[in-house]
This record gives structure tokens, C-alpha cells and sequence, in this order.
């Protein structure tokens, strides 16, 4: 599994019903994508105590070939046309877990980043990391939860997908206005990469 994330940073009077829009008309076109596992289209406003307007769609890859598909394809060709091009930030997927609410629609997405301290154990480590994430897949309201792994900047993310616009949990939130996953069932459960 991959998981990929880019943001794209919009001015403070910006008008986010053009994103909503552009979701609610163009989200479609991945609910078929050879290779998505999963992908929230998510936003942050100002107005709702952001720091940024910003869209952050977050993407769960079964398949590599899949992520290079899309990223060399028109619709992100579109996507770079229209807001220029973003960073894509992506990582390992380490473990995905599904949660009580899997079967509800999320609402809310938090990402957490923690910082890899400098051990010697780093499998133990991660084997911890992986029994945060199952331990957070079991919080009732939670659709799924990820672990991913960033080795370039040594860093651990938890992206934990709600069923509530409110959860009680730590970290970026986001609202998600629509989710395509026409490959879900093929992302590996538990801690398969590890």
C-alpha cells in the first residue's frame, strides 16, 4: 500500500464552494481508478478555525502502478493546470486497519504526524505504531485508520477516517466531502507491510 497526500494552500478570502463544486462534479471519475483503494477528498477552511483554506485529498494506493497512472494522467494534469503543480507528498502504507463505522460514510479525516526518535529498535517501534493504529480502528465512529511511514524526513503519519464532522482525536483536521474507493477491499488489513 502507498499513500499519497498533497495540499494545495488557498488564499484566506477564497471562495471554497468552488472546491465543493469541483468535487461534487469531477469525483466521480475515480470511483473506478484501476489501483485507488481509497480516496477522501478533504478540505480545511479559515472559517472553521484552520489555519489555511486549503485541499488535501488523501489517497490509499493497492497498487503503485495505480498512483504513477494518475499522476502522469489528465486529471492531474487538470488538477496542476488549474491550481498549479503540487508537491505530492507519499509514503509507505505500513497498515490499514477498518473500523466499527466502516460501512458509514466519514465526515472527518485527522492526520498526526510524530517524529521518529533515534533507536535502535526501530522494528519495535513500528510494531508499536501498528498497535496504535489498531487500537485507534477500535474507537467507535472510526471509518478506517492508516499508518504510513516517512523515511525521508523520519516521521510516522496517522491518517484515522470519522464518521462524525467533530471527533474527539489529535491532529490536522479536515472535513471530507466525498470518498471514492473502487479498490478498498484490495489495501492489505493489519500491519501487512511490516
Amino acid at each position: 500500500m502507498h499513500v499519497m497526500q498533497y495540499e494545495i494552500t488557498l488564499p484566506a478570502d477564497y471562495d471554497m464552494e468552488i472546491i465543493r463544486r469541483r468535487v461534487a462534479t469531477k469525483g466521480h471519475l475515480l470511483d473506478d481508478f484501476p489501483g485507488l483503494g481509497l480516496k477522501a477528498y478533504l478540505i480545511r477552511e479559515r472559517a472553521d478555525g484552520s489555519p489555511a483554506n486549503q485541499y488535501a485529498p488523501l489517497y490509499l494506493w493497492a497498487d503503485p502502478a495505480g498512483m504513477n497512472s494518475f499522476l502522469l494522467g489528465p486529471g492531474f494534469q487538470g488538477l496542476a493546470a488549474d491550481f498549479g503543480r503540487p508537491v505530492v507528498q507519499h509514503w509507505a502504507g505500513l497498515a490499514h486497519e477498518e473500523g466499527p463505522a466502516a460501512g458509514r460514510t466519514p465526515l472527518s479525516a485527522v492526520r498526526r504526524r510524530l517524529p521518529i526518535p533515534d533507536t535502535p529498535d526501530l522494528p519495535g517501534l513500528m510494531d508499536e505504531a501498528a498497535a496504535e493504529t489498531r487500537r485507534l480502528a477500535g474507537v467507535e465512529g472510526v471509518v478506517c485508520a492508516d499508518l504510513a511511514f516517512d523515511p525521508r524526513h523520519w516521521e510516522l503519519l496517522h491518517f484515522t477516517l470519522w464518521d462524525s464532522a467533530s471527533p474527539q482525536a489529535v491532529g490536522d483536521r479536515f472535513q471530507v466531502l466525498r470518498v471514492s474507493q473502487p479498490h478498498r477491499d484490495e489495501l492489505p488489513s493489519g500491519a501487512g507491510a511490516l
